[in-house]
């Protein structure tokens, strides 16, 4: 990606700036401000629309709002005084949700719309857009023995309908940001992030969090069965959670990075089939299998190729599907029986 003309200049936030993240009542988001805290930040403005009684997560020390950031005016009231701002807030969920509700997808446009000029009137020093690997091309993904999408290979564009489309423009509006008008914009494309303090249920939740809670259902209903979405034969990646707030650090403060997609994700490839086989093997239990080959399934394929981010930042993602599905599992299944008992959990 071709840099601005601009001069580009060296700075480093301090602890005591203030940090503005949005959708932080969601599961990156949340996670995004504890790791924050941790890191000694203490300045800290978490925005989500949902009820503060709904978010995941609740960091001491943070300012919560609850608002509405596809709202202009917002935006401005979110933005005011922010050193640096991460957003994170989008209508999404797992494959089922956004194959059934594009229209709300699409419509989180606004989002970053509002969210990207309010920040640059602001005077924001760098802003950070969570984006998806649904922006590549599909053409490339109608195999379970997809090769690694590097980041080129959203173009030609031919993007997931809906989520992805919009994702791709409000990657262009970030690049515009900087090209005209300065404002330093970082670009993350996600690949299917899971782990603790997420959404594992009610539809919105992505694979490892939906088979793991559909071993928990099984074994605790004594039904040892479980309904798989296709064949079980699609393929994916998935990152933790960890790596995907450390990659969001590292990323928003390369300045080789500027207006410039990257893959965050894992290079670690399973079909379904193998995501349910070592759910299994947490839980101790072999289920019976069925397939559903009418529910919704998203590509065939998809895989991160890491060659760009370990060069520019010589890292990548490298938590172990095995390390954190014991991890999420665990929690989900405590989740899972503190709702049956009839206790407050969160939605994400």
């Amino acid at each position: 990606m071709e840099k601005s003309p601009q001069t580009i200049e060296k700075q480093t936030t301090k602890k005591t700036d203030l940090i503005v993240i949005t959708g932080a009542g969601g599961f990156i988001g949340g996670n995004l401000a504890q790791y924050f805290t941790k890191k000694g930040f203490t300045n800290i403005r978490a925005v989500d629309k949902k009820p503060l009684c709904q978010w995941y997560l609740h960091v001491a020390g943070v300012e919560n709002l609850c608002l509405d950031v596809s709202d202009e005016d917002n935006c401005a009231r979110v933005c005011e005084n922010a050193v640096e701002v991460y957003n994170l807030a989008a209508d999404m969920g797992g494959m089922g949700f956004i194959e059934r509700f594009r229209v709300e997808c699409l419509r989180s446009i606004l989002i970053n719309t509002h969210m990207v000029e309010a920040a640059y009137k602001a005077g924001v020093k760098r802003y950070f857009y969570s984006s998806s690997a649904c922006v590549y091309n599909t053409l490339l993904q109608k195999d379970p023995k997809v090769r690694a999408l590097k980041e080129s290979d959203a173009y030609p564009a031919m993007a997931e309908r809906g989520y992805g489309w919009e994702k791709l423009v409000s990657e262009m509006f970030c690049q515009e940001y900087w090209h005209e008008r300065g404002m330093k914009t970082f670009i993350a494309r996600f690949h299917n992030v899971y782990g603790p303090n997420g959404t594992w249920d009610g539809g919105r939740e992505k694979a490892p969090a939906a088979m793991c809670r559909k071993v928990i259902e099984a074994i605790d209903a004594k039904d040892l069965s479980i309904n798989i979405w296709g064949n079980g034969e699609q393929t994916r990646s998935f990152m933790y959670i960890d790596d995907c707030v450390k990659g969001i650090d590292m990323i928003t403060h390369c300045d080789e990075l500027i207006a410039t997609p990257i893959n965050l994700g894992s290079s670690e490839l399973v079909t379904i089939n193998e995501l349910v086989s070592k759910v299994e093997k947490i839980a101790g239990k072999k289920l019976k299998r069925s397939y559903n080959l009418s529910a919704p399934l998203g590509v065939a394929g998809r895989n991160s190729d890491n060659t760009f981010i370990k060069k520019v930042l010589n890292w990548e993602p490298n938590t172990t599907l095995d390390k954190g599905l014991a991890v999420t599992y665990s929690w989900i299944k405590g989740q899972h029986a503190a709702k049956k008992a009839g206790k407050r959990i969160g939605r994400g």
